[in-house]
């Protein structure tokens, strides 16, 4: 994960949506994005999904209906989200926020690809 610079854009405003369950994020470069709380599930940045190397990443299924419960700061360059599903490991940086959104449909077509090689399901 990458440090923050005096380039990092900041979120100016982070909203959930309950009944969605998406998480809006407004930065102040004038970004948006709607980030699913599945995607954003499925793309935590803990070391229990990620693994301390590519090699040992775990590939997330049957998150299709998780949501987050809470949203927690974390000094002036992160968020902890805590899902539903007891997950509450990952601290979303700001700048990974921004990145997660500005690839979010390769991100999730690289996702699906992998479910579909796995035989496993978002459900």
């Amino acid at each position: 994960m990458a440090g923050l610079t005096p380039h990092t854009p900041i979120p100016c405003e982070i909203k959930l949506h309950q009944q969605t369950r998406e998480l809006e994020i407004s930065f102040d470069d004038g970004q948006q994005c709607r980030l699913s709380c599945e995607y954003l599930r499925v793309f935590s940045p803990s070391a229990e999904v990620r693994g301390h190397s590519p090699d040992q990443a775990k590939l997330q299924t049957g998150k299709k209906h998780v949501a987050i419960v809470d949203i927690q700061p974390v000094g002036n360059y992160a968020v902890k989200l805590v899902f539903d599903d007891g997950h509450d490991s990952g601290l979303y940086s700001w700048d990974y926020l921004y990145q997660l959104g500005r690839n979010q449909q390769a991100n999730w077509q690289d996702y699906l690809a992998q479910l579909a090689r796995a035989g496993a399901s978002r459900e």
